[in-house]
């Protein structure tokens, strides 16, 4: 499902195996910007995160911030393939069995928005110290969030990055 969110923000549901062939999908090709993983972590799962050492990333809902000014599908395609080099952060925690992504938010955005979002996700979200921020100031790139909440957390949040985002109907 594809989620218009009043022409400047969208998202796509993602059934990992068939993704990359749906229609809007295939939107993502030329799109330059900002993006938001959803992430579901099914069990508790220790793992070694490159120089980060080892993390504890407990069951539940994750979002990590990035950007992608190279075009959003060919990043997205990245992390939706489970054999791959393991380059950035985020690449140590999405070849883990009990790790999915669920939904892909993006918008067309210059790359310091990356950091406005995660900036943002850090008051309600709950940061995973130093993860996929080493290029930057801000705490983390990874916050564990309630799920189901993000829609209701973007929507409280006034006039910062993420404020046009609004809940799918259905959810």
């Amino acid at each position: 499902m594809i989620i218009q969110v009043q022409g400047k923000y969208k998202g796509i549901d993602l059934e990992q195996e068939e993704a990359q062939s749906r229609p809007e999908y295939r939107t993502l090709r030329k799109t330059k910007g900002t993006y938001v993983l959803l992430v579901s972590v099914r069990r508790n799962t220790p793992l070694k995160v490159g120089a980060l050492g080892k993390i504890e990333f407990g069951k539940g809902t994750y979002a990590y911030v990035g950007s992608a000014q190279n075009g959003i599908e060919k990043r997205v395609a990245r992390h939706l393939r489970r054999e791959k080099r393991k380059f950035w952060h985020i690449d140590y925690l999405l070849v883990q069995e009990a790790v999915r992504i669920e939904k892909v938010l993006y918008k067309r955005a210059p790359r310091q928005e990356e950091c406005r979002i995660a900036q943002t996700l850090s008051k309600p979200g709950n940061p995973v110290r130093g993860f996929g921020s080493s290029g930057c100031s801000c705490s983390s790139h990874l916050f564990k969030i309630e799920e189901g909440s993000l829609f209701e957390i973007m929507e409280s949040w006034g006039s910062d990055p993420l404020t046009n985002f609004r809940k799918p109907s259905g959810e």
